[in-house]
């Protein structure tokens, strides 16, 4: 069977306190765009021996036992039982990217497998395991407009507001550390929320809507800055950098022309 985990972009991120449990608090809208891996998976004619997962596409820069896809079926095979599989997955969705596609791989697989094995996993427990995996995985089981909070593993469905619009992500092809970002960003918490700010015409948000890790991303990697820039010079009303980066997206009101420096990095562009 095949499926096509979704990417993410965050409409703001905001880093808000350190946890006790060395994680942070955040606070982001996870917006889900069309742009996705392709995940197939079939019974394996070995039942005797264990799950294999190759990989086509984009460099997972991991070995296969080692990859997440993989990690979160050895996790729910902990609990439960089911035969054992053949998985690949056909990366488009560039890793360490801001894009959540590792995590929407994971939690793919994980409610997939639940689903065409009937497993007794009821949707806390789904999210459990998804959050073990990763701590925006939950997300990705039901991949609708949310705002995050806690570890961004508490969702609320928010209405959604890019419903007509156009989208255009760029990727300069470099990897930021989320750990590194993390260390090098300063918890604060600001007045109004994230939910409230994305109702306001999306023209406002350039002057309101923020992500917590441009300042250090834009300064380790100026070539960040530049691609936000030229998303406006092509027309954007809206660009962030996604996640911890080192995607940017664009929020256009039609399709934009694009060229120069912006068309290089270009790795996706369509309706919301």
């Amino acid at each position: 069977m095949i499926f096509f985990p979704k990417a993410k972009i965050n409409i703001g991120l905001r880093i808000t306190g350190k946890r006790p449990d060395g994680f942070h608090n955040i606070e982001t809208l996870f917006y889900p765009v069309s742009f996705c891996d392709a995940l197939e998976f079939v019974i394996s004619d070995e039942q005797s021996g264990k799950d294999t997962l190759t990989t086509s596409g984009i460099n997972t820069g991991c070995n296969p036992e080692e990859n997440i896809v993989y990690k979160a079926i050895s996790r729910l095979r902990q609990d439960h039982f089911f035969p054992i599989l053949r998985i690949h997955l056909h990366k488009i969705i560039p890793a360490g990217a801001g894009l959540g596609g590792g995590s929407s791989d994971a939690a793919t697989i994980l409610k997939a497998v639940v689903k065409v094995f009937r497993l007794p996993v009821d949707k806390e427990e789904l999210n459990n395991l998804a959050l073990e995996t990763g701590s925006d995985c939950p997300f990705f089981i039901d991949p609708v407009p949310s705002f995050a909070s806690g570890r961004g593993e508490i969702l609320v469905p928010v209405k959604p507001t890019l419903t007509g619009y156009f989208i255009v992500l760029a990727n300069p092809g470099v990897g930021i550390s989320t750990r590194e970002a993390y260390q090098n960003c300063i918890p604060h918490v600001q007045s109004k929320s994230l939910p409230e700010l994305s109702e306001l015409p999306v023209e406002r948000w350039k002057e309101l809507i923020f992500n917590d890790f441009e300042s250090y991303a834009f300064k380790k990697y100026p070539l960040i800055k530049e691609i936000k820039d030229e998303m406006y010079n092509a027309g954007a009303i809206f660009s962030l950098m996604s996640g911890s980066g080192s995607s940017v997206y664009g929020i256009f009101r039609q399709k934009p022309d694009i060229s120069g420096k912006l068309k290089q990095y270009l790795i996706f562009q369509g309706a919301s």
